[in-house]
């Protein structure tokens, strides 16, 4: 931590305003705030803005710098200081790192790999080698023959922050439609009609066997284990339904906006991609987030896997969106995601907080992260 430092002539985006003044720190927490010209004369911020230090739930980015190519596998410590390194560039000073566990059909999926991943975040955390704060976010692949194996050896092992809950079978959730199955994971690895459609004969039957016993199971972890949850691409009422039955506190990118609506409801938050908001719609032919947004059933962002978009997402909501105002926004991927996931020392600027900060100047329209504190230290 450092010492005590004072921040003047900055945009401040307040959790319900953006007031133009200057914010003091001492030893990493947020001590005093005013409008105006400081006491004493601070680090002149040129009028840019002063965000919270970014909450970021579900990125998968780092398997992209451990498997960066097919059949290509990165050493492990490596490529977390590297990812580690472009989330603290992006302004995300927390981030829950999304690890897939269940064999999926996807050519990247890690498999085993995720514990030795684990292994790694845990090693970079203690050599206090990682400018951000990580945290693990579990993605568990239902229906796998895996995956109870696989997460109650991490659970038992590793601190586990968060779970979600995930289900890929053909004909369900984001893939009701067969077809846009065959094409998402068909161009992924390059297989055959026959072979696509032997896998989701497979697929449907791991269904039948797994998914109703391992949800169940996986539930019964988190509760036992304290651990937020998290549902994934939810699509009907019946699947808000058993969310809600289930504890789940997080709806990640539920597919329509009637899930979104009863999600939002019930009391879970919905996330979205924020790569869908600057996008304009979901890669995979779901609801668009502005869509969400402007019913008024949207509370958190997601870089998902563009890390700079989660920055651009806020700012491009508070441009498109009439009705929400440059704090409504930044609360999506500041206040709200840390306060869903029981952070409760971070996300606003307010005395008492940890001094998590981000200053970001804009070129155009565009947002770019000039620097970033975590807990008073200079991480980008």
């Amino acid at each position: 931590m450092s010492g005590t430092f004072v921040l003047e002539n900055a945009q401040m985006v307040l959790p319900d305003a953006v007031v133009p003044g200057w914010i003091a720190v001492t030893q990493g927490t947020i001590t005093e705030m005013g409008e105006g010209r400081p006491p004493e004369s601070g680090r002149d911020m040129g009028g840019d803005y002063l965000l919270p230090g970014l909450v970021e739930l579900h990125t998968d980015h780092l398997e992209s710098h451990v498997i960066p190519r097919p059949k290509v596998r990165w050493e492990t410590l490596s490529a977390i200081v590297a990812y580690d390194l472009q989330m603290a560039g992006a302004g995300i000073t927390t981030v829950f790192d999304s690890l897939r566990v269940g064999t999926d059909a996807d050519s990247k999926s890690l498999g085993s790999v995720v514990l030795e991943l684990v292994s790694g975040l845990d090693r970079a955390r203690n050599e206090g080698l990682l400018r951000a704060e990580h945290l693990t976010h579990l993605r568990c692949e239902i229906a796998a023959h895996d995956v109870l194996d696989d997460t109650e050896a991490l659970v038992a092992n590793h601190p586990i922050d968060l779970i979600s809950l995930m289900d890929h079978t053909p004909g369900a959730r984001q893939f009701r439609d067969i077809e846009t199955w065959k094409i998402y994971y068909g161009g992924k690895s390059g297989r055959s009609e026959s072979e696509l459609d032997r896998l989701i004969s497979e697929r449907r039957r791991l269904f039948a066997e797994n998914h109703d016993r391992h949800r169940a199971r996986l539930v019964a972890l988190a509760r036992e284990r304290g651990i937020v949850l998290a549902s994934h691409d939810d699509t009907t009422p019946e699947h808000v339904a058993q969310s809600h039955a289930d504890g789940i506190a997080i709806a990640e990118f539920p597919t329509t906006l009637e899930a979104a609506a009863a999600s939002h409801a019930a009391g879970i938050q919905v996330m979205m991609g924020a790569p869908n908001v600057v996008r304009g719609g979901s890669h995979s032919g779901n609801i668009a987030a502005l869509t969400l947004a402007r019913e008024g059933v949207l509370d958190i962002l997601s870089s998902d896997y563009v890390p700079a978009s989660l920055l651009m997402g806020a700012f491009d909501l508070a441009r498109r969106i009439e009705s929400m105002g440059l704090p409504e926004a930044v609360r999506m991927v500041t206040l709200n995601p840390a306060r869903a996931t029981g952070l409760d020392d971070r996300g606003a600027l307010e005395p008492g907080l940890r001094a998590d900060l981000v200053r970001v100047h804009m070129a155009g329209d565009i947002p770019v992260v000039r620097t970033a504190w975590r807990e008073g230290r200079r991480v980008a």
